[in-house]
């Protein structure tokens, strides 16, 4: 079986898979081996972002002169194509600004999101993200290559082929798709068999009888109320063994020859091999990329090769922890449901970051979601004035939240930026700090920032150590302690309420819901019981430093 190497995603592999179902070249000659790094969406008001070797979707775009001044940016930032809207006008002075600057415009065929296309770009390129993969061809075609197996397999039947997981979502599609009807048009481009024509097939026993059997099924036209015209299907289950892994689905105008019925059992199991290969990949890749980031986040003599293959050598960078509150002790299932539900918020986040970052890692270590997330210098913060890299980030994180729905356990601890790959481990040791300061923090807001936290930071860290070596309160806080305890008074909680309101009285007194005559009169004993002098900024400082770290607020009653 021989080895090949996967190559990095390109234009011309990105033309070959999405071209004529999604996208069309409207201007500008397609040079096949351009590689493709990342995807950016053209913001008119936020031109910073670079954009070399990108592939630009120019939402909201439809100004002739506005895209040819858009093509000779990107032209100078050396970006790969920008994608419009269909039906783009190629006039001549789009055609000559395309064909100067090197930039090919492509066309986002109508009835397409712009999400769609852009999950389905990162997919292409998410494939080279963690350095070279040396993988084997199964039949002929590089493994897990369904784009190219749906291809060949159209081929052999003569009929434009989907490939279909267990919950009837599109895994692969061949081209030729034009060709079919517009249910098929309607799948592909929602990369999902709609809903109402999957209740139909549901209804009429097709999933079972697909399932139950070996051979290719003959599957009638679905019913359309928008007499639109709909073509008979032949379908075929994947399997690997007992396991149904999906199904090949073939939009036709007439029945298989025997030839092509037995061309077709033929491929499935070829299909099934690449759906295992992709499965297992996408576990192992997800592991080495759990391990190189790691590595980074640890530091150490393989800390810098693995930034490298995460692409994050030469940006600066800020870590971000994610954690959820922890399972209950009694619950046996608990672990499992919470390893998974991590993995799913690791995934999302990763696919959150990757939409506005460049350069970006994601990986579940331990039980925190670590991330890093890379600019160029320019990037950030420019001036004073500039929002800073680590609230940027921040606030994409705290947008990740609002987006996920999650639950208010969820905390983000953000770190401090490092300026290259070597800092990184101590923004990790920063983004933890933050972190815990967010989970035990009573605040609603869910992101914390190491820079708005460090002295919380400090003082966790600081009772960390006292609880360690069995530190007790000591002169006055002792003595009031002692007296609250035999005498049942309220000395302690009127010192505490007094020192977090600076002295003021009467907001003090409403903390502890006391009269402010009586509040006056608890600061005299409590000065004349405890020896201290509450006009010495020194006294007020250690008392104020022992109730934080020595005396929680659950160890007296007010």
């Amino acid at each position: 079986m021989p080895v090949t190497i996967r190559p990095r995603a390109s234009l011309g592999r990105v033309i070959e898979d999405l071209g004529s179902t999604l996208l069309d070249v409207v201007s500008g000659a397609v040079d096949d081996d351009t590689a493709i790094e990342t995807v950016v969406i053209h913001d008119v008001l936020d031109d910073a972002m670079p954009s070399r070797g990108a592939i630009v979707l120019g939402v909201g775009l439809s100004d002739p002169a506005e895209i040819v001044d858009l093509l000779r940016v990107l032209g100078a930032q050396r970006a790969a194509a920008l994608v419009l809207r269909a039906p783009v006008r190629a006039d001549a002075a789009l055609s000559d600004a395309a064909a100067a600057e090197g930039v090919p415009v492509l066309a986002l065929t109508r009835g397409a999101s712009w999400a769609q296309l852009a999950a389905m770009l990162r997919s292409l390129i998410a494939e080279g993200d963690v350095g070279d993969q040396v993988t084997t061809t199964l039949g002929g075609m590089p493994s897990g290559d369904l784009f190219a197996l749906a291809n060949a397999i159209a081929t052999l039947l003569d009929a434009p082929v989907t490939i279909e997981d267990r919950s009837s979502r599109v895994v692969a599609f061949s081209g030729r798709q034009d060709e079919a009807d517009p249910a098929r048009i309607e799948t592909v481009l929602g990369r999902q068999v709609p809903e109402r024509f999957a209740r139909q097939l549901e209804e009429r026993g097709v999933f079972q009888e697909l399932y139950r059997s070996e051979e290719p099924l003959h599957v009638g036209p679905v019913a359309n109320t928008q007499g639109l015209p709909s073509f008979p299907r032949v379908a075929l289950a994947v399997r690997a063994g007992d396991e149904i892994l999906g199904s090949i689905w073939a939009a036709v105008r007439e029945p298989l020859s025997p030839d092509r019925a037995q061309a077709l059992k033929d491929s499935a199991g070829l299909v099934a091999l690449h759906m295992l290969r992709l499965r297992a990949g996408a576990d192992v890749e997800r592991r080495l990329r759990a391990d190189l980031l790691a590595t980074v986040l640890e530091g150490g003599p393989g800390a810098s090769d693995a930034a490298s293959r995460l692409r994050l050598d030469d940006h600066h960078g800020v870590v971000l922890a994610l954690s959820a509150s922890e399972q209950p002790e009694d619950d046996p299932t608990a672990g499992a449901r919470g390893s998974a539900e991590r993995h799913r918020i690791a995934d999302a986040f990763a696919v959150h970051l990757g939409a506005v970052y460049r350069r970006s890692a994601v990986a579940l270590i331990g039980d925190v979601v670590y991330a890093v997330v890379g600019m160029r210098s320019h990037e950030g913060e420019a001036d004073g004035a500039a929002e800073s890299q680590d609230a940027r980030a921040a606030r994409v994180a705290a947008d990740f939240l609002g987006r996920l729905g999650a639950p208010g356990d969820i905390r983000i601890g953000v770190g401090t930026v490092a300026a290259d790959a070597a800092q990184l481990p101590t923004s990790r040791l920063n983004a933890d700090r933050a972190l815990r300061v967010g989970r035990r923090a009573s605040s609603s807001e869910p992101v914390a920032v190491f820079a708005a936290v460090q002295m919380e930071a400090l003082l966790a860290e600081l009772g960390d150590l006292v609880r360690a070596r069995g530190d007790q309160p000591t002169g006055p806080v002792a003595r009031l302690l002692a007296h609250d305890q035999e005498r049942g008074t309220h000395l302690v909680p009127t010192l505490r309420a007094w020192l977090d309101a600076f002295g003021d009285v009467t907001e003090a007194s409403g903390r502890v819901f006391t009269h402010p005559n009586t509040f006056r009169y608890r600061l005299r004993r409590l000065a004349e019981i405890g020896g201290i002098d509450l006009d010495d900024p020194d006294a007020r400082f250690s008392a104020m430093v022992q109730l934080r770290l020595l005396v929680p607020e659950d160890r007296v009653s007010r």
